[in-house]
């Protein structure tokens, strides 16, 4: 669904008074032009682009071209869409981010400990995306990695991450979310998500039921920052024929939750909380 709101909006600042002798408006362009698509708008036109960004025409239709000639869109002529290129710029981001190199030893041993596979996640727009990872053995079609991004509303860490959001962030998630069919038992309808967010912010877990993957099960707990705020979540992932609902509250929750509360206090020693998104 294409949902256009004044917070979506890329146009650039028509006054740049407050800028410093350093500013490069050419690189801010480029910018504004990648992030110009969005789960709403993953296909433009030259004219979708220029509107968007306040770009005239003619400069709109050269950074295109220009970040196409660079690997990071493609075009059939008409329309433009980012390939996944961009991707490198997102994984820049994470690699250097203090969270996964903290988390890492904590997953490693949740992992040992319980003998499934362990991941940290972030929010980035409605999906979530994988920060640090420990596979004790592959339970999905698709292989997990550092990077690879799921829909939020379908994972455990998805529905931690979402019930951390404050209400009108929440609101946003909603309007630009596609809440598509996975499984048989994807939970589609807005009510009940809701529903299951609320009941999540108020336990503290989340567990998710096949919703992604048949046969996967999974849970996972926040990981807040200084503040108070989620910044990350961390889960156990399991496969259905070797575990229960039941058995997953009480022999993986446990253990997920004081892993959690033991990746925070070693971030609380680190870097401030905007520094790791």
């Amino acid at each position: 669904m294409d949902v256009t709101r004044p917070s979506l909006d890329v146009r650039l600042d028509s006054e740049p008074a407050h800028r410093g002798a350093h500013h490069v408006q050419s690189l801010e362009r480029g910018l504004a032009v990648i992030k110009a698509f969005h789960a709403g708008a993953s296909e433009l036109t030259l004219s979708d682009v220029a509107r968007s960004t306040g770009l005239t025409r003619a400069a709109a239709r050269r950074f295109l071209l220009t970040l196409a000639d660079l690997g990071y869109v493609r075009t059939d002529g008409k329309y433009f869409s980012l390939t996944a290129r961009v991707l490198e710029l997102g994984y820049a981001y994470l690699s250097s981010m203090t969270l996964p190199e903290v988390a890492q030893p904590h997953l490693e041993h949740l992992s040992a400990g319980v003998h499934e596979s362990s991941s940290v996640s972030v929010l980035e727009g409605t999906d979530i995306v994988y920060v640090a990872r420990v596979a004790v053995s592959r339970i999905m079609t698709v292989s997990i990695n550092v990077g690879t991004r799921f829909p939020a509303y379908a994972t455990s860490m998805g529905h931690v991450l979402l019930a951390g959001l404050g209400e009108a962030e929440l609101e946003e998630y909603f309007l630009v979310a596609s809440l598509d069919r996975l499984t048989d038992h994807t939970v589609t309808a807005p009510a009940h998500l809701r529903a299951e967010l609320a009941k999540v912010a108020g336990q503290g877990w989340a567990m998710v039921d096949q919703e992604l993957e048949e046969g996967l099960r999974s849970v996972a707990a926040p990981i807040r920052g200084r503040t108070g705020r989620v910044v990350a979540a961390v889960n156990l992932s399991t496969h259905a024929s070797r575990t229960t609902a039941e058995s997953v509250q009480r022999d993986l929750v446990p253990p997920l939750l004081e892993t959690a509360r033991a990746i925070e206090a070693d971030l609380a020693v680190g870097a401030p909380d905007h520094a790791r998104g």
